[in-house]
């Protein structure tokens, strides 16, 4: 969508809130034995008391409030009772939802307690490219040139991206036009980022994979040979120069 009036703007800063608040909550919350299951419930518990919908359960009847991804998981984890937290996880949360007709999407990866599977590098790589990404975008600027900078940053640090898992518009639904915001350069996307239009831009950092496959579940997605993959995402809106990232309460740089 594009932002043409205070009131959608402060629409977008709700739900924005909302999303970004629980995807923090979420993950000061995550303990080593707890389920993904009761960490799914609580994040829940905060959407609605924010009185917001959750996206995936809204939009494509997702079997929890948000999505939660362990380890090998790519991305669309199912937040079951038999799926544990562990020590030492490569843990991803995605939380998108609906509030008073505007929708945002926010994720991010960390790993839980002690770095004892040595992720933390890939998690900071994917935020710091997250991060360098989004204040390179503006009005104008080429989507393709985005999904460069990130490939290119991405192989400086000693990893490779996720080639069809992408970024994407969002606003007035959870998936809006830009269709695709990707992790690496597509020379035949000739779209151009619009001032005022809003936009969720996530990385898909990963040791070695460049696809992710459906894992039989109909909804995670796996790498198929071992490779660990680190996601995070902001929902921003685009100006002439900074841009205005909504999703800031997750404090995913922090």
């Amino acid at each position: 969508m594009s932002i043409t009036n205070p009131a959608e703007l402060d629409g977008m800063k709700k739900i924005s809130e909302a999303v970004g608040t629980t995807l923090r909550k979420m993950r000061e919350y995550a303990r080593p034995g707890m389920t993904a299951k009761e960490l799914d419930d609580y994040g829940g518990q905060i959407l609605q008391e924010f009185g917001a919908k959750s996206a995936p359960r809204l939009t494509y009847g997702f079997p929890g409030w948000t999505c939660i991804s362990l380890n090998n998981e790519v991305a669309h984890g199912i937040p079951s009772e038999h799926k544990i937290l562990k020590e030492g996880d490569l843990v991803n949360i995605d939380v998108s939802a609906e509030l008073d007709g505007f929708w945002a999407d926010n994720g991010g990866s960390f790993v839980l307690g002690e770095d004892k599977n040595n992720h933390l590098k890939l998690v900071n790589a994917s935020k710091q490219i997250l991060h360098k990404a989004i204040h390179q975008i503006k009005g104008g600027v080429r989507i393709a040139d985005i999904g460069k900078l990130i490939e290119t940053e991405a192989k400086k640090s000693g990893y490779r991206v996720i080639r069809n898992l992408v970024g994407h518009g969002v606003g007035r639904s959870l998936h809006e036009a830009p269709s695709e915001i990707p992790c690496f350069y597509d020379r035949f996307n000739t779209s151009r980022f619009r001032k005022n239009s809003i936009v969720a831009v996530e990385t898909f950092i990963s040791t070695k994979a460049t696809l992710a496959h459906q894992n039989g579940d109909g909804w995670t997605f796996v790498t198929n040979d071992g490779s660990f993959v680190a996601q995070h995402e902001h929902t921003i809106m685009i100006t002439d120069g900074k841009p205005v990232i909504l999703t800031e309460s997750n404090e995913i740089w922090n």
